[in-house]
């Protein structure tokens, strides 16, 4: 393949798979977003005292019980070594896969590949009860010397495998039995857009013809709750537990915990059409920046305009071709300024113009599982002319000088969008997808 066509080999979604605390699958998920449903609620999963009102966003429908009877029927046995954000990733894989309605027997193995996003995995506290008991005398004081003699014996069987961010892709790529390129990201809520990115350059260049992608992540886990309490970053509102995260609105004091996990097949666009797959968008462009001070302090705003106009550039679009921004949104009063800052930073009058909406007042903030599901939504919306209306978002903000979209879906008829997410520690990422 020359070097110009693997620069003008276009790159198409045909399946998307997603589990979301709206539902699991695309109808229910679409559905929860155009009806302004809140996905937030008491966590039932465990005690989540450390989130304000032991609230949090959780895909309730899914457990290791359905898991086994339907989504993960191809890699049951391996469900023991999995844990549960990693069997959220790998379900997503699944739906994806049969949404594709891609026959795996009529392809060529070698130029299928994964790339997916994940947060880092926490072994819940009662998984390390029994070891640590081992190592402590009888005035419960413990002992570390007589870990490896006397606690790791009483670990969990597999114990690594169960919680390392890179066993999404690797139990997807058995699954498929994808023999050609398999990375992950564990760069937090940046991961979604950045392996969209990196799949895309990789069928491009002709290394593959095929990429499984996605992200996934549960934030519904009590040492990820307590290390957001600790960071002060989760916001409740005794009033309307349900309306605890408000991006954008002047009256915002913090994230909500979630979790969800989304997939897309991508593949070059020759490969889809000669299947006759169903084409649900077009890779456009994407982009990604992050930047720090000298004393290694964030620089959120300069990071998104970075980003923004790298996308812009890589996907040869302007902001009229847009019908929305989905913006990242987290309701954290700083990063949604921040944020707002770095569009108008970026468009200038067109960025405090162009519609922009966020999810997260539907589905709570998952870090890595929230870019791909919130491009998913995206798509599907426009698919249908219309933009999800930013949940929760009442009073404008001075320092969020940008035109959100609220209080009912918002019609359009331009068919691409861009999808942006960023990071507390100044990372942004961006994709651009146009429906076809």
């Amino acid at each position: 393949m020359t070097s110009t066509q693997e620069q003008t080999r276009n790159v198409v979604i045909t399946g998307i798979g997603l589990l979301s605390p709206l539902g699991i699958g695309q109808e229910a998920y679409l559905a929860g977003l155009l009806e302004g449903r809140s996905g937030v609620g008491t966590v039932e999963a465990f005690n989540c005292a450390p989130s304000p009102g032991k609230i949090g966003a959780e895909i309730r429908e899914f457990t290791e019980a359905a898991a086994r009877k339907s989504w993960l029927k191809a890699v049951r046995k391996n469900i023991k070594v999995m844990c549960r954000e990693i069997q959220l990733g790998v379900a997503s894989a699944a739906l994806a896969l049969e949404d594709s309605a891609l026959d795996l027997e009529a392809i060529d193995h070698q130029r299928i590949g994964v790339e997916f996003g994940a947060n880092l995995m926490f072994t819940p506290p009662t998984s390390l009860t029994d070891p640590n008991r081992e190592c402590m005398d009888e005035e419960a004081n413990f002992h570390p010397e007589q870990w490896g003699e006397k606690g790791l014996g009483k670990m969990e069987p597999l114990w690594m495998l169960k919680y390392l961010p890179n066993m999404p892709a690797c139990h997807i790529g058995i699954l498929a039995d994808a023999r050609g390129p398999n990375n992950s990201l564990t760069m937090d809520e940046a991961a979604g857009n950045l392996v969209i990115r990196e799949a895309t350059s990789i069928i491009r260049r002709g290394a593959a013809d095929i990429m499984i992608v996605g992200s996934t992540g549960s934030r519904i886990d009590p040492v990820d709750a307590v290390h957001a309490a600790v960071w002060k970053e989760l916001g409740y509102d005794p009033e309307n537990p349900a309306a605890s995260l408000k991006p954008y609105d002047k009256n915002r004091n913090g994230q909500v915990l979630g979790e969800a996990a989304c997939s897309l097949m991508l593949e070059s666009e020759e490969h889809a059409k000669a299947r006759g797959a169903t084409i649900y968008g077009r890779i456009l462009g994407y982009g990604a920046s992050c930047v720090g001070s000298p004393t290694g302090e964030a620089d959120v705003a300069r990071a998104v305009a970075n980003t923004l106009r790298q996308t812009l550039e890589s996907a040869g679009v302007t902001t009229s071709d847009l019908s929305h921004i989905n913006g990242h949104g987290v309701g954290d009063p700083k990063l949604d300024a921040q944020e707002a800052k770095g569009i108008v930073d970026a468009l200038g009058e067109a960025g405090s113009q162009i519609p922009v909406t966020s999810f997260k007042g539907h589905i709570g903030n998952s870090r890595a599982g929230c870019g791909i599901i919130e491009l998913a939504g995206s798509l599907l919306a426009v698919r249908d002319g219309r933009i999800p209306q930013t949940l929760n978002y009442s009073t404008p903000d001075p320092d969020c000088p940008i035109n959100v979209v609220h209080g009912e879906p918002q019609s359009t008829s331009e068919k691409a969008f861009l999808n942006l997410n960023l990071t507390k520690v100044g990372q942004a990422s961006a994709v651009v997808v146009a429906v076809a």
